[in-house]
């Protein structure tokens, strides 16, 4: 069994950026003084428990995302205020949030995950790349419920770490995965929260089949968490028919005039 990722061009290009944004953060609030202000987190809202419940009671899970813009689309919504979208989110029937911090490819900002979380009580993952066990406090430290481990960026050990750090915190993981190789791995951690990818790292192309493949490899005692590529209602029920509990859905309703509305649409809700 493979215990190190295959890394594409783009994703180490990402890695290496974020590496020297760690250092840079680690130069101007040391370890120590991070852990200190971890109070300021307040208490974890129970993200995998949101999840749980919501799929309980036969509805669907939804992780919506707040995002501003991504590298291969650039800027996404040009009206982006985190706070509003949280609501509007709320207000269509979302489970939990997902807020992309990374500043350099996706110009999201650790700032937007503050003002969401505060607008709503809903449970909020921190959508970054994950390296260093000092992301995992800082991410408590700015009210995450839930941080994104992504298999393709991290070796066996270090998703081991930070997974650990994660969970003494009271967070929960998602850890991500595109390829079977990567599920292998990722079912060798404690997490119950797996998230199929079903966009290509390396062609970037998006494809349902690649859920629909993997999600056969996972045992049902995993809360399946589909993302990428879910467009419409009939897309979740698909996905759902194949095992998924969740899903983490962004970019297509971010681009809609009327978030909740859009929501509302892709969950099957009645206005």
């Amino acid at each position: 069994m493979p215990n190190a990722p295959v890394v594409s061009d783009t994703l180490a290009k990402i890695c290496a950026k974020t590496r020297d944004h760690i250092e840079a953060c680690k130069a101007a609030m040391p370890f120590a003084d991070l852990q200190a202000r971890l109070g300021e987190g307040g208490l974890p809202r129970g993200f995998v428990r949101a999840l749980e419940e919501r799929h309980a009671n036969g509805q669907f899970a939804l992780i919506a995302e707040i995002k501003k813009a991504s590298p291969s689309k650039g800027l996404i919504r040009p009206d982006f205020d985190p706070p509003l979208l949280a609501e509007a989110y709320k207000a269509g029937g979302a489970t939990c949030l997902s807020v992309l911090t990374d500043r350099p490819f996706f110009q999201g900002h650790d700032d937007y995950l503050i003002a969401a979380r505060a607008a709503v009580d809903l449970p909020c993952l921190r959508k970054d790349f994950m390296l260093d066990p000092y992301q995992i406090v800082e991410s408590r430290v700015l009210g995450a419920d839930c941080v994104l481990l992504i298999m393709a960026c991290l070796s066996d050990g270090q998703a081991q770490d930070l997974l650990g750090t994660a969970t003494e915190l009271g967070m929960d993981a998602l850890i991500e995965v595109h390829d079977e190789d990567e599920l292998e791995r990722a079912l060798e951690l404690p997490s119950p929260l797996i998230g199929i990818n079903n966009r290509n790292l390396k062609t970037l192309e998006v494809s349902l089949e690649t859920f629909k493949t993997l999600a056969r490899q996972v045992p049902e005692n995993r809360l399946l968490v589909a993302e990428s590529g879910l467009y419409s209602h009939v897309d979740l029920i698909e996905m759902s028919a194949h095992g998924a509990r969740a899903y983490l859905v962004g970019e297509s309703l971010m681009r809609q005039e009327n978030v909740t509305a859009a929501t509302k649409d892709l969950l099957g809700i009645s206005a």
